[in-house]
């Protein structure tokens, strides 16, 4: 166990303390138990990762500053179909009312939303995606 040797317990709580994200927390709660000894097959079992994430999260306290270990490194991904405008102007429409854009209905819907999206934008999302733009709304 000569993984975090450079690390202190009191460093690591003194972040905990401060972490602004669940994962940021879990990632110090790991490191934290893994300085009290308890196994990766532990850990990986208590938390429900992998023991190569668990490993790969350990290993992130070596090589980086705490503040850096605790965040993932951004990943590019498909770029978005709405620009920035369009997004703007999405999330002014899901905190009106449907009834403002001369639908019937009174409360977005999945369908709903899917339907404005393509009549306004020219964009097709599948449901499943309008949903999770639906709860990331209503999450807001």
């Amino acid at each position: 166990m000569d993984k975090l040797a450079n690390v202190t317990v009191e460093r690591l709580r003194e972040a905990l303390n401060e972490a602004e994200s669940a994962k940021a927390a879990k990632r110090l709660m790991i490191a934290l138990a893994y300085k009290d000894g308890v196994s990766v097959d532990t850990l990986s079992a208590r938390y429900g990762l992998s023991r190569s994430t668990v490993y790969s999260w350990l290993d992130r306290f070596e090589y980086r500053s705490i503040e850096e270990a605790v965040h993932d490194d951004s990943r590019p991904g498909r770029p978005p179909k709405l620009s920035d405008k369009q997004q703007s102007a999405l999330q002014t429409a899901l905190e009106s009312s449907p009834t403002d854009f001369d639908y019937e209905q009174s409360s977005w819907t999945p369908e709903l939303l899917q339907q404005h999206i393509k009549r306004n934008f020219e964009v097709s999302y599948s449901l499943g995606h309008v949903r999770r733009l639906l709860r990331e709304t209503a999450n807001r």
